[in-house]
């Protein structure tokens, strides 16, 4: 055991930020979703065989026992992206985050000179005020009124910067469960759910448990420093409640498995189980987290994932790599290439075992 602890230690000394890169053949990221949802393909990985096999979405039930548990993120994205002026005539564009308070939110500002105190005119709506400069683009932001009624009329969705054709349909960029408005971007493993394949999997006797977790941009930030240790995971507020951390205990006391769907039910999860006392295996949890899931981490909650194909560099990556080994994963984006599977958020899924 000593041995093995020594062995740990020295790969996490020697930790790079480029061991988690990968050539991405730009024609693999997928521009726009399938359809039906439950089409995409998906691709089920083994990581104790290291076996993989290629499948189709609406295969997962296939996969699963009765008595298991599917945890899904509930979160829904807000139309998030909104224009404005400013009295010089400059044009502002204005990605919100996060909510502060009432009328304050934390945003990335698109724009030349936008200063503390800068006025924005919003494109027939209500004035913002810059009230604060963070790092970058980040301002935080204070709206003359409540701005969400404003955003069901004019916002934009907030796509991935990859993304580059237009969404005829904005809901496709919404899980078909998201009920609780707060994020920046989806948690795309779950768009290849339909009520159809939800439908089928409850009769087999597997369970759906909700929590959420409002996604920010920081999903898709690459991590720029050379020791992945170093790069700072912004903080997301997310809530696992008393009812699904009760079907959670129970599931793993009769032997079920907790199946994670998005790495952030992973990191809501693994943040709950943070809190556990004895004999649970997560405690009821809402606030923040800014759990950084690295390889060498110990997952207490979750025994398996569904995920999609993440971004090079990526924290996601990352986090997938601790939970299935960073050589085991690069093999498999390496197959699912030659295979032509389509990555990053539109794209197909992956059922890591």
């Amino acid at each position: 055991m000593l041995h093995q602890r020594i062995n740990l230690t020295l790969t996490h000394h020697t930790m790079r930020t480029s061991d988690f890169d990968y050539h991405l053949p730009p024609e693999r990221i997928a521009q726009h979703p399938v359809e039906p949802r439950h089409n995409s393909r998906l691709l089920v990985f083994n990581r104790q065989t290291g076996d993989i096999q290629h499948r189709i979405f609406y295969n997962l039930p296939e996969y699963l026992n009765p008595g298991d548990v599917l945890v899904i993120n509930q979160t829904k994205v807000i139309p998030a992206r909104v224009f404005g002026i400013k009295p010089s005539g400059g044009k502002v564009e204005i990605l919100l985050l996060r909510r502060e308070s009432e009328r304050v939110w934390e945003a990335l500002v698109g724009g030349k000179k936008v200063r503390e105190g800068t006025v924005i005119q919003l494109v027939e709506g209500p004035r913002a005020i810059v009230e604060q400069v963070l790092d970058g683009a980040r301002r935080i932001v204070r709206f003359e009124v409540e701005i969400e009624p404003y955003l069901e009329q004019q916002g934009q969705m907030p796509l991935p910067p990859y993304i580059h054709e237009k969404l005829e349909n904005p809901e496709r960029y919404q899980t078909v469960y998201a009920r609780e408005p707060g994020s920046a971007a989806a948690p795309t493993a779950g768009l290849h759910f339909t009520p159809e394949l939800i439908g089928i999997l409850e009769e087999r006797g597997v369970r759906f448990a909700r929590v959420t977790l409002h996604v920010g941009l920081d999903t898709f930030a690459p991590v720029n420093e050379e020791d992945p240790r170093q790069h700072t995971i912004h903080s997301e507020w997310c809530e696992l409640d008393e009812q699904t951390a009760g079907i959670i205990n129970s599931c793993r006391a009769a032997g079920g498995r907790i199946i994670a769907v998005g790495t952030t039910s992973v990191r809501t999860l693994e943040t709950a189980a943070m809190h556990a006392q004895a004999g649970q295996v997560v405690a009821p949890f809402t606030g923040s987290t800014r759990l950084y899931i690295l390889p060498g981490f110990t997952f207490k909650a979750v025994d398996a994932m569904i995920t999609n194909f993440h971004l090079p560099r990526s924290t996601l990556l990352m986090l997938v790599s601790a939970f299935a080994g960073r050589e085991q994963i690069l093999n498999v984006y390496e197959e699912a290439i030659r295979r032509e599977y389509r990555f990053y958020s539109f794209g197909d899924a992956m059922l890591i075992l």
